[in-house]
């Protein structure tokens, strides 16, 4: 006889699927970039491998920025609900289906961002905290009340807020504004407008059945295209400046440049022979370009000390 009697199988069921909404709601791949990001900014402020006390303050400080990142989209996916149902790429969202009230998904940001935010003051820092919040704060209303319906130039602007994941790392672990934070919240600020109109300029249609003002609708995709090309040749030289500050090696620079020709490529072939194909694949690229930037410049932090400085750094005291 089975340990599940058909009668509580049937009443899991109902609470699992309520589970995965929640769960939706915290656009977990996007989340996980966040925290991705967050990690390697929190080990790049090291010196060496982390102590048992410093891995302690990186499980923590993870956490809570994910517990604030998720609450962020949360809210997002509240406020645009309407938008989301006509859109084909977000109308399987809980609060785009119905699924889930207004009151269940702000209350369910509500309690992720207090305790995430109880968390990080706590546990890691008052200044990692006061980031953290403003950065949801940029992300859920200035970004998503304000400036997405009202200016294409949404992307740009709101990007500071989407680029501060590694700047909140840094903090958790030295409780400063370091100028290495800094840095790579830079490049990640500069990769954003090209990864998201790569996106964009496949789901023109979407975005303007929405009433979304993004640059492929107001400006048309030959104008988009050239920006995106322009945008990756600025990340580019953005990316070869932890190098220049003596914060990576070799190993960096190698990765750096690999990866930079081919976004810088990828934006070529979209501004010369446009196809919707090309474009997922540039914004596929784009997510692996962020993400393995990221990863070489651990690799380069932990490997340099054997290998030795690529060259002097342009600015030794910074």
């Amino acid at each position: 006889m089975s340990a599940t009697s058909p009668i509580t199988a049937a009443a899991a069921a109902p609470q699992a699927s309520r589970v995965r909404q929640y769960y939706a709601l915290t656009k977990p791949r996007v989340v996980q970039l966040i925290v991705f990001c967050a990690f390697i900014g929190m080990l790049l402020a090291v010196p060496g491998w982390p102590s048992a006390a410093d891995w302690g303050r990186v499980g923590l400080a993870s956490a809570g920025i994910w517990l604030v990142a998720a609450a962020a989209a949360a809210f997002n996916c509240l406020v645009e609900q309407q938008i989301d149902r006509r859109m084909a790429r977000t109308a399987w969202r809980p609060t785009a289906k119905g699924e889930l009230s207004n009151t269940q998904a702000l209350m369910f940001s509500a309690v992720l961002c207090s305790i995430g935010c109880v968390v990080l003051y706590a546990a890691v820092n008052p200044l990692t905290m006061w980031l953290t919040l403003a950065t949801f704060v940029g992300y859920a209303i200035v970004y998503t009340v304000v400036l997405k319906p009202l200016t294409p130039q949404n992307i740009v602007i709101g990007g500071a807020s989407g680029a501060m994941p590694p700047l909140l790392g840094w903090t958790a672990m030295t409780n400063e504004v370091g100028a290495f934070g800094v840095l790579l919240v830079m490049i990640i600020f500069l990769w954003t407008p090209p990864h998201f109109w790569a996106l964009a300029l496949y789901r023109t249609e979407d975005y303007a059945r929405a009433g979304l003002p993004m640059l492929p609708v107001t400006h048309g995709s030959e104008y988009t295209r050239l920006q995106i090309f322009l945008y990756t040749l600025v990340l580019m030289a953005s990316t070869l400046l932890p190098v220049l500050f003596g914060l990576s090696g070799a190993i960096y620079l190698a990765a750096a440049l690999w990866l930079g020709l081919q976004f810088i490529w990828y934006g070529w072939r979209l501004m010369r022979e446009y196809s919707d194909a090309l474009a997922r694949k540039t914004f596929r690229f784009s997510i692996w370009h962020l993400s393995l930037l990221f990863a070489a410049l651990l690799l380069d932090h932990y490997l340099r000390p054997w290998m030795g400085p690529l060259l002097p750094p342009l600015f030794p005291g910074l």
